[in-house]
C-alpha cells in the first residue's frame, strides 16, 4: 500500500511556514556539497533545502532552482548565486543549457506536495476544503482533476485509481464516477465526495486520500516527469556528482530505486548475447533509503513517509 502523505491533513498544516524541509541534514550531508560547485534544486517550494545548500556554497558556487508553481518565487532569497526557473523539472537539461550550466555537481528533488499547496483551498489538493477539482501544480496547464473525472473512460479511470491510488475497489469507483457524471457534473471536491460516499471502503479519510493521490499524479503526469528527470540526470551530472531524491509513496520510491540500480527504464534483459551485463552509470550511496528519525517525526509528522535515496555519477 502506498503511503498517502499527499492528502494526510495531520501533516498538512505547517503554521505560518510555506513548507517544512524534510530530511534536511541528511540531504545536505548526502550531497557532499563542494563550496564552488553548481547545484540544482528541482523542487524549490518554500526554499528550505535551497537555503541550506547556499550556506555550504562560497561566492563561486551556484544554485539553480526549478518550480513550476509561480507562487514559489516569493520565497526566493535575495542572493545573486540563485537562478529561478519557473518550469517543470522534466525540462532539466534544456534549462540548464539555457542558464549556461550544462553540467552540475548535484541534484536534489523533494517529490512531496508543499504544505502551502495543501493549505490553499482553491488549489483543490486537500480533502479538508470544498473547492474546484483542480490539483494542477502549474496553473498554466489546462487539464485539471475535474477534466479527468469528466473525460476519462471507465477503463482509464479504473487503471489510474488502481495504479496510482492502489484503491481496493478501483473498478467500482470508476463505474460509479461514470454513472454519476451522467446524472450531474462532478466539478468540486464536495460533489466528488458525495458521489463516492456509498462505495467508500474502510476509513473514509484514507480512502479519499488514495483517490486524490491518484488524480493528482495523473493531472501532473508525476511518474512520467520523474522518469524524464532521472534519465536526464545521467547527462547533466558531472563525474562524482550526486543526486538525492526524496519520495513519499512506494510508486515513486520503486522508480528511483530501480533507475539508480539499472540506469535505464528499458525492459530488456540485463545480459546480452555475449553475456555482458548492462552497467548503471551510478554508484548507489544509500543501500536502503534514509528515513526520518524520532525527533523529526515529532517536529514534522509529514516526514513519516519520506524516503531519501542518494547516488553518485560514475
Amino acid at each position: 500500500m502506498a503511503d498517502q502523505h499527499q492528502i494526510d491533513d495531520s501533516r498538512a498544516s505547517a503554521g505560518d511556514q510555506y513548507h517544512v524541509p524534510v530530511l534536511l541534514s541528511e540531504v545536505i550531508n548526502g550531497l557532499e556539497i563542494k563550496p564552488g560547485g553548481t547545484y540544482v534544486d528541482c523542487t524549490f517550494g518554500g526554499g528550505g533545502h535551497s537555503r541550506a545548500i547556499l550556506e555550504k556554497l562560497n561566492s563561486e558556487g551556484r544554485l539553480i532552482v526549478f518550480d513550476q508553481d509561480a507562487e514559489a518565487k516569493q520565497n526566493l532569497p535575495d542572493d545573486e548565486r540563485v537562478t529561478f526557473v519557473q518550469q517543470n523539472f522534466r525540462h532539466l537539461q534544456r534549462f540548464l543549457r539555457v542558464n549556461r550550466s550544462p553540467k552540475v555537481d548535484g541534484i536534489l528533488a523533494d517529490l512531496g506536495v508543499s504544505s502551502h499547496q495543501f493549505d490553499e483551498a482553491a488549489r483543490g489538493f486537500s480533502t479538508r476544503f470544498d473547492a474546484a477539482l483542480d490539483m494542477r501544480m502549474d496553473t498554466r496547464n489546462s487539464a485539471t482533476a475535474a477534466t479527468v473525472i469528466e473525460k476519462y473512460s471507465e477503463a482509464q479511470l479504473h487503471k489510474l485509481f488502481e495504479r496510482y491510488g492502489e484503491v481496493t475497489n478501483a473498478k467500482t469507483l470508476a463505474r460509479t464516477i461514470v454513472s454519476q457524471r451522467v446524472i450531474a457534473p462532478v466539478k468540486t471536491i464536495s460533489q466528488l465526495k458525495q458521489a463516492l460516499q456509498p462505495i467508500v471502503k474502510g476509513n473514509p479519510n484514507k480512502y479519499f486520500a488514495q483517490v486524490f493521490q491518484a488524480l493528482r499524479i495523473e493531472v501532473n503526469e508525476e511518474m512520467e516527469v520523474l522518469k524524464e528527470m532521472l534519465q536526464q540526470s545521467t547527462e547533466v551530472l558531472k563525474t562524482g556528482g550526486r543526486i538525492a531524491i526524496i519520495t513519499f509513496h512506494s510508486l515513486e520510491d520503486r522508480v528511483v530505486k530501480n533507475f539508480f540500480k539499472k540506469g535505464s527504464f528499458d525492459e530488456t534483459e540485463d545480459d546480452d548475447v555475449f553475456g555482458r551485463k548492462h552497467e548503471s552509470p551510478f554508484n548507489i550511496i544509500t543501500k536502503k533509503p534514509i528515513v526520518a528519525g524520532a525527533d523529526e517525526l515529532k517536529r514534522n509528522p509529514r516526514s513519516r513517509s519520506a524516503k531519501l535515496r542518494i547516488a553518485s555519477k560514475k
